[in-house]
């Protein structure tokens, strides 16, 4: 397989080091707001990293400070000839039954790729930002960060970024951010009082908190991450019965005699792991 740093993304620019891939959204003249060529190139990467084994963690960020992204790129029109044309469709064709959705092109849950990917936020994450957000299994925050969902304000149904943020967010806080559109923001500070963001940092140090999750959680036993992830990610979907009943299917699968072994011996070496709170 070629190598992904080697390939020339015109939207994106990709790096890896020791087990974490940085992706980077590189839009920022237009505020990282995802194009056709963007979200063909966001399914490329997320389907290549699916069998790129050296890779054991994602860290997804963005170029400049003004945004992370805010959502479809609109100058781009939805529902043109030449977007009709393209391989990238948004919205309806000849009936509202079918329906092409950002979301099934740009999110790494959405392209079946079950290693951990933690989103740094820095700027502006507003409407089809959440798709990408909404499918992160966790996210750090620059204090100048700020999350909303604009829609409504320009008559458009808020839909499918809201029902990825129920899985984030309290019922109450996903409505109100829904309803009151252009004129409120989340705060990163309020982000993270609602559990929607897990830590809260200065911009200058938004890429080494990232960076450091990344490379604590690339240096455990691949197979047991990512069965991890596929349990709580079951749990939050499925009923809690439901979830329980499949659980000894993620243990078989997410343990190996080799990952046990692996964790045995560091247990015994008497090695202890500096921890640092949070």
């Amino acid at each position: 397989m070629a190598s992904l740093e080697s390939q020339e993304f015109e939207t994106l620019l990709y790096e890896e080091q020791d087990g974490v891939a940085t992706v980077t959204l590189n839009r920022p003249e237009v505020a990282n707001a995802f194009d056709s060529r963007m979200q063909r190139e966001l399914r490329h990467l997320w389907r290549t990293l699916r069998h790129h084994d050296d890779v054991r963690c994602i860290v997804l960020t963005a170029a400049g400070d003004r945004a992370f992204c805010t959502g479809i790129d609109r100058t781009e029109q939805m529902g043109s000839e030449s977007e009709r044309d393209s391989e990238v469709h948004t919205g309806s064709r000849s009936t509202p039954f079918h329906f092409d959705d950002p979301g099934e092109w740009i999110g790494p849950k959405a392209n079946d790729l079950w290693k951990p990917v933690i989103a740094a936020v820095n700027g502006m994450a507003c409407g089809g930002a959440f798709y990408l957000l909404g499918e992160v299994e966790f996210i750090i925050a620059a204090e100048n960060a700020t999350f909303f969902d604009p829609h409504v304000t320009y008559g458009m149904c808020a839909t499918f970024e809201p029902i990825q943020m129920l899985q984030k967010m309290p019922f109450g806080e996903v409505m109100r951010m829904s309803l009151m559109g252009n004129h409120e923001r989340l705060s990163a500070e309020r982000a993270y009082q609602i559990g929607l963001v897990s830590e809260v940092v200065p911009a200058q140090e938004l890429a080494a908190a990232a960076a450091h999750c990344a490379k604590v959680i690339a240096s455990a036993p691949a197979l047991a991450v990512q069965g991890t992830i596929r349990s709580i990610w079951a749990g939050l979907e499925l009923s809690r019965s439901q979830a329980l009943g499949s659980g000894y299917s993620f243990i078989g699968l997410g343990t190996s005699q080799e990952s046990i072994k692996e964790g045995q011996e560091f247990f015994a070496s008497g090695q202890r792991i500096e921890w640092r709170l949070r």
